[in-house]
């Protein structure tokens, strides 16, 4: 276990984004699923990433790996070269798989760790009992076994469940012999990561008719085409040097794309609406200091923001409500607990209800010791907020950052950040 105590420090400087995860994982899966060699620029290699990497490995596919490229010779038809698919803890990785796996109609496993174990995939199940295709888990949980051949029809889906369900579909579907329409039965969220999936198809030759999110018609015996691309920068990370711009002496995050379909480009308006002032320039945004407001925010499109902005909220003048993000208690902590639990820890006035926030700001915070709650965004949510503590915080689990950006802490230290880390056990 790894422990971080960070004193009270303002940051400041400029900043390289890591590239987007989101973006990474389609590019990924769409160059597995073409005939021949397709180079991925710009990737970081997170636990996550690294996950997917693996999982199609396991699906035959070739993939090398420099220090920021992947090299990815895939095949139009799969084959399976491990049956266990190991997915770690990402759940794009196995909510993106089990459909393009479950087209094959062989036998796989699919197996995780920590909270991926028991993150939900009844809308996965609902579609096997409905197609007759077998699968066996562990009350509920991981491992997972399929064994049965997806078929082209028509697919019911809630959209207000994960829209990572609707992406794996995307994948699949193309690749099955008929015609296949998916219908989005409720009001679906996160609809950013979907236009993600949709572009990313569009670059690998692959189309879908969209009709207003409520309805995709996807034309069977499609054929992945190889491709080169280079990814953008990620907005939910930037979103916590952001935070940490305002709160500290202004930080300049790059490696941005300012024409980005990612929802989590939303953090520049509402950090707007919080009274903060940003320049645009570029790749580039200038975050000056600046003294903020509570506001509204729906976080129904953008729920990764959540945590960094409660954060923020909870040293902000006046009265924030965060709303519309009950999914953020399946994530990989119950977030809207785990970050109302940890800010009040330390002197923050934040009410959880169902389905969101309520933060009361206070000028400063008293510091102390969190814990990650072994959540990458919960962790780097409370480093941001160190510099209003009165006190040093001590950050345990601080290990879990390396779920989506292992440089995190580097990155910390060299905008600044005064921070001693150590590890106990194994």
């Amino acid at each position: 276990m790894k422990y971080v105590s960070i004193k009270p420090t303002k940051l400041k400087g400029q900043i390289q984004v890591p590239s987007s995860k989101s973006v990474c994982h389609r590019a990924l899966i769409c160059s597995a699923l073409a005939e021949g060699e397709s180079s991925i620029k710009n990737v970081d290699f997170s636990e996550d990433i690294e996950a997917t990497c693996s999982a199609l490995e396991a699906l035959g596919v070739d993939i090398k790996k420099d220090e920021h490229t992947l090299t990815v010779t895939g095949r139009s038809s799969i084959r399976i070269k491990n049956s266990n698919i190991h997915c770690f803890k990402s759940g794009s990785t196995i909510r993106f798989l089990i459909p393009i796996a479950a087209t094959l109609g062989e036998k796989v496993t699919f197996t995780g760790e920590d909270k991926l174990v028991e993150r939900p995939l009844d809308v996965y199940y609902d579609i096997f009992d409905k197609q007759k295709i077998f699968y066996s888990n562990f009350q509920g949980k991981l491992p997972l076994t399929i064994n049965g051949k997806l078929k082209s029809g028509e697919y019911r889906v809630k959209g207000n469940i994960s829209s990572q369900f609707i992406s794996g579909l995307l994948f699949a579907l193309p690749l099955l012999d008929g015609d296949s329409k998916i219908v989005v039965t409720t009001e679906l969220e996160s609809k950013s990561y979907v236009d993600i999936t949709l572009d990313m198809l569009k670059k690998f030759g692959v189309y879908v008719d969209k009709k207003d999110y409520e309805e995709f018609i996807i034309r069977g015996n499609q054929t992945y085409k190889k491709n080169n691309c280079s990814i953008e920068g990620d907005f939910s990370q930037a979103a916590f040097w952001m935070a940490a711009g305002v709160l500290g002496d202004g930080i300049i995050t790059s490696g941005l794309n300012m024409d980005s379909l990612q929802g989590d480009k939303a953090i520049i308006k509402i950090l707007k609406d919080m009274g903060v002032k940003i320049e645009e320039k570029g790749d580039t945004l200038k975050i000056n200091p600046s003294k903020t407001y509570g506001t509204y925010i729906d976080a129904s499109q953008c729920p990764d923001l959540v945590p960094v902005l409660a954060s923020l909220a909870s040293v902000s003048s006046g009265t924030t409500q965060i709303a519309n993000a009950a999914r953020l208690r399946i994530k990989e902590s119950d977030r809207l607990k785990a970050i109302s639990t940890e800010l009040n820890k330390i002197g923050a006035d934040v009410k959880e209800k169902e389905d969101g926030l309520i933060i009361n700001g206070k000028e400063r915070l008293k510091g102390g010791k969190v814990t990650s709650w072994r959540d990458h965004r919960i962790a780097m949510a409370l480093a941001v907020i160190s510099s209003k503590c009165i006190n040093p915080m001590i950050i345990e689990e601080a290990e879990y950052v390396k779920k989506s950006y292992p440089g995190f802490w580097e990155d910390f230290r060299q905008l600044g950040g005064n921070i001693d880390e150590w590890s106990v056990g194994k």
